[in-house]
């Protein structure tokens, strides 16, 4: 009687890489928090975004004077500006007293340019009328690039 090891017995070198045997399925929360990890988010980040509840959002900035601020959108209309009674208020000239407002329909938010001078930009382009918001895009106020994160319970699910 002969021994074979299981390389020997598939008929592959010691070694070899069998696809069959390496496979690994990972589930829809893997995938976002790969995704996440991919879009700069870091763990604390995730699991804040991942307790928001329904109807809520998050602003985060990725650049500008105070990178890594975190602002909740929780109220129907939020307010975003160099005044200091905004409800985000971001300390730049480049941004107006009133610059921008954040507004909340049920579970969806938009962004509206609120006659700022130096405009309100989004995914790089500058927005001139009231703009829907989508998880992980990019809002530009002044030197302030802040990313959306919806409530993960209000995301459309994936099939």
């Amino acid at each position: 009687m002969v021994e074979t090891t299981p390389d020997e017995h598939h008929g592959a070198e010691p070694g070899a890489y069998r696809p069959h045997e390496t496979t690994v399925h990972y589930g829809p929360e893997f995938a976002a928090q790969l995704a996440a990890l991919e879009a700069g988010v870091t763990p604390e980040e995730h699991d804040v975004i991942g307790a928001l509840p329904s109807g809520s959002a998050l602003l985060i900035v990725r650049t500008g004077p105070n990178a890594g601020a975190r602002f909740l959108l929780d109220a129907d209309v939020t307010v975003a500006g160099r005044h200091p009674d905004a409800d985000i208020f971001l300390d730049d000239v480049t941004v107006s007293r009133k610059h921008a407002a954040f507004l909340r329909s049920g579970t969806s938010f938009s962004v509206r340019d609120l006659g700022s001078l130096n405009g309100t930009f989004m995914a790089g382009e500058r927005i001139g009328d009231t703009v829907s918001l989508t998880d992980g895009c990019e809002v530009q106020v002044g030197k302030f690039h802040l990313t959306f994160y919806a409530s993960r319970i209000d995301l459309p699910s994936v099939a």
